[in-house]
């Protein structure tokens, strides 16, 4: 590993090399925020996807991206006078500090001398981060407020809920979410039937889905389980024992579409044997 002098020469390069770049670069020099956006949310999810995948070195690539699109959008700030790297930096270093009581003391979070602040696990931290931000100058007003209108649906169906549950709007025992989540089965089948009916619409359906999608996300913060980091191994699980299928497939001379289901039914079960 690198000394912390070496790590901050590394970072002063490249704040260096997005100086020439933007002078110097025809492409670079034309970017603004809003040309860049798009790209940095592609980068934020193949960093996402390296992580999925517990690939560290292309985790250390991907972080390389955003990195660069983090100095990108200073040096934009910097060149029109409103703010640089050095305020990037300082803001969070600030936010850090205020939102850490329990590590740098009451002071820093504005509360009172004296004023016990315990944290001894990551829950009683995560409590405490919703006191805080409520105090926070220029923070969130209300305990929703914070979350970014443009996250991912499953995402921010996690967040609504670890962010109520942080001020006890919660199940007093975990295992009661069953119950829920067995009512809005109950509930969408209810829905499937009265749309055979022809007296509900569509709408009404993708609702009641809605609900049941949002019990179970609850069901999986209350076990402990991220459900988009679920959602993605499944979806990496799908993919591999389908390519097994499609290559199978290939070496037997057929084409998936020519292919029974009970066919490919056998050859998934043969991708699962593989893979025990």
């Amino acid at each position: 590993m690198h000394t912390r002098e070496e790590q901050l020469k590394a970072f002063g390069r490249l704040l260096d090399i997005m100086d020439d770049l933007r002078e110097k670069c025809p492409w670079d020099r034309k970017q603004t925020f809003d040309s860049l956006r798009q790209n940095t949310i592609e980068e934020s999810f193949e960093l996402a996807t390296a992580i999925s995948r517990h690939d560290m070195t292309e985790i250390s690539k991907e972080l390389g991206d955003v990195l660069l699109h983090v100095v990108f959008y200073a040096k934009m700030g910097s060149e029109t006078g409103e703010f640089d790297i050095a305020d990037v930096c300082n803001r969070i270093s600030d936010k850090l500090i205020f939102r850490h009581p329990h590590v740098y003391g009451e002071a820093a979070a504005g509360l009172e001398p004296g004023q016990a602040v315990h944290a001894g696990s990551a829950e009683e931290v995560s409590h405490l981060w919703e006191q805080v931000k409520l105090r926070e100058k220029g923070g969130n007003k209300t305990v929703l407020g914070g979350i970014p209108d443009s996250l991912p649906s499953l995402v921010k169906a996690y967040r609504i809920q670890d962010k109520v549950a942080n001020v006890g709007f919660d199940w007093e025992k975990k295992e009661d979410v069953w119950a829920k989540v067995k009512e809005e089965i109950a509930e969408f089948e209810a829905e499937l039937t009265n749309e055979r009916m022809n007296e509900l619409t569509n709408e009404r359906m993708e609702a009641e889905f809605g609900d049941l999608l949002f019990a179970l996300i609850n069901a999986a913060r209350l076990y402990k389980i991220k459900p988009d980091n679920a959602l993605e191994r499944t979806n990496l699980k799908f993919i591999k024992r389908f390519n097994y299928i499609e290559a199978r497939a290939k070496e037997k001379g057929k084409e998936l579409k020519d292919m029974s289901l009970a066919e490919m039914d056998e050859l998934w079960d043969e991708a699962k044997r593989s893979e025990a």
